[in-house]
């Protein structure tokens, strides 16, 4: 008897040989089952990346967290916080719960063993949040010096979602042309720039505009605003 065509002689299907069922290649992945890469570079607005990361971090959502030596002396200067860069204190700067913590996995900024660093990794997206200006000309040009402009390099190239939000005003010619270029190799570009139409309150209030447009990009569901017309 001639077997199947999807039975190779032993009569075992794909299935029984991989462990697996044959995935098209064009097969649809879930976003909401994948982790977030977040990085903290050396930027001002050290908070919307700690709102980012109590958000992400309550909705039970695994991240990925860099901060360069540069971010860090950011959160001292705008918290008061100085973080250890090989062990930070996440709970003091964060304010979450152990269990929210376990889910933030931190990566040291020259650590390219770390899963992150390779496109094998899959990931739902990338968030700079601040991005500096000089983290924002290495995306820009595809320079790799350190594990944030390795993994938003890894981004890019698998054609993920790499949100960047750069927070510096004004902007110098140079500014704009990386922002342009990092554009078109296909970054979104996210400045911190806050709406008031959403019945600002507090600073809260802007902070929380920020990291919602910043979420609405990841695809990650929040009600952080009063949107527009609602």
């Amino acid at each position: 008897m001639k077997p199947a065509d999807n039975l190779d002689p032993s009569g075992r299907s794909p299935k029984d040989l991989t462990g697996f069922e044959s995935a098209s290649p064009n097969a649809s992945v879930d976003l909401g089952n994948l982790p977030v890469v977040v990085a903290i570079s050396g930027g001002s607005g050290a908070a919307y990346a700690k709102r980012l990361l109590q958000v992400l971090g309550r909705s039970k959502r695994d991240v990925h967290l860099v901060i360069s030596s540069a971010g860090a002396q950011v959160v001292a200067q705008e918290f008061g916080i100085a973080l250890d860069l090989k062990k930070p204190d996440l709970a003091t700067f964060l304010e979450l719960s152990a269990d929210q913590l376990s889910r933030i996995h931190y990566h040291a900024s020259d650590n390219y063993f770390c899963p992150i660093a390779s496109g094998s990794f899959r990931t739902a997206g990338m968030v700079i949040c601040p991005c500096s200006g000089s983290t924002l000309s290495a995306v820009a040009h595809g320079n790799s010096a350190n594990l944030i402009q390795r993994a938003a390099e890894v981004h890019l190239k698998e054609r993920r979602k790499l949100v960047l939000v750069p927070r510096e005003t004004p902007l110098s010619r140079v500014a704009l042309k990386n922002m342009l270029e990092a554009h078109d190799a296909g970054a979104t570009i996210l400045p911190a720039s806050p709406g008031w139409y959403h019945g600002v309150q507090t600073f809260d209030d802007l902070f929380d505009f920020v990291v919602g447009r910043i979420l609405d990009q990841l695809q990650i569901d929040n009600g952080l605003i009063n949107r527009w017309g609602e």
